[in-house]
């Protein structure tokens, strides 16, 4: 969950969030480096009384400017790229699940089960009960096993919607007519919050998703109870 005055990410739930929160510190820490260098000769240049007028070129900075961007680049594009694998592999997914987005609503199907579908609406503000967080709870919640590969596959019935949960680093857009696919392993249980993360209309801001990562033996009661 996010907290007032946050500047960091979420909690990481899931192994391509921790990725992502190494890569984010490891690219930030390039750029302080960079920044306090740039800062010191600024100052350098702003304090010093000693000139060099009679210097016309110098090859070795020339030499060092050019070679050493192009390294920094290589150790920033190596992990990215490491990531950007990751976020794309799927490997033999243990469920798969449908998201689709409508205005202004979701609408979950587990294709792997006969009839296991449902709508989730945002519970309004005058019907929730104390503990409740409001604009970010949902009448049915999209329950998943933990630490077993997920298959998400997002679409929308109308406009541009985005399936994005912070705390699992899945942001998606769901598109009318094409069907993207992402894939999400949560490695404790738990409730992670998220919302629709492209504009899509006037209740835009009113479209939650709340998934509850449980247990494999919790899941499968949990399924046979929907479809009873």
């Amino acid at each position: 969950m996010p907290y007032p005055f946050q500047l960091g990410f979420q909690d990481a739930t899931s192994p391509i969030m921790e990725e992502l929160t190494y890569f984010h510190d490891h690219t930030l820490m390039i750029v302080f480096l960079i920044s306090s260098l740039v800062l010191y000769i600024i100052i350098l240049m702003l304090t010093t009384k000693l000139t060099h007028t009679s210097t016309m070129d110098a090859q070795e900075v020339e030499t060092i400017w050019t070679i050493l961007p192009a390294v920094i680049l290589v150790l920033i594009a190596l992990p990215s790229l490491r990531i950007l694998y990751m976020m794309d592999e799927i490997y033999n997914p243990h469920l798969t699940v449908k998201a689709m987005g409508h205005q202004w609503y979701w609408t979950y199907e587990y294709t792997d089960y006969e009839d296991l579908t449902f709508d989730s609406y945002m519970i309004p503000t005058q019907e929730l009960c104390p503990g409740q967080f409001r604009l970010l709870e949902v009448d049915n919640r999209i329950v998943l096993p933990m630490e077993l590969p997920i298959r998400m596959l997002i679409s929308s019935e109308d406009v541009i919607h985005a399936w994005a949960i912070p705390s699992l680093g899945l942001k998606t857009d769901a598109i009318p007519g094409r069907l993207n696919q992402a894939t999400l392993t949560s490695t404790r249980p738990g409730v992670y919050y998220g919302q629709c993360s492209e504009i899509c209309g006037s209740n835009h801001s009113f479209m939650p998703i709340v998934l509850e990562m449980t247990t494999l033996k919790y899941f499968e009661k949990w399924s046979s109870m929907m479809q009873s």
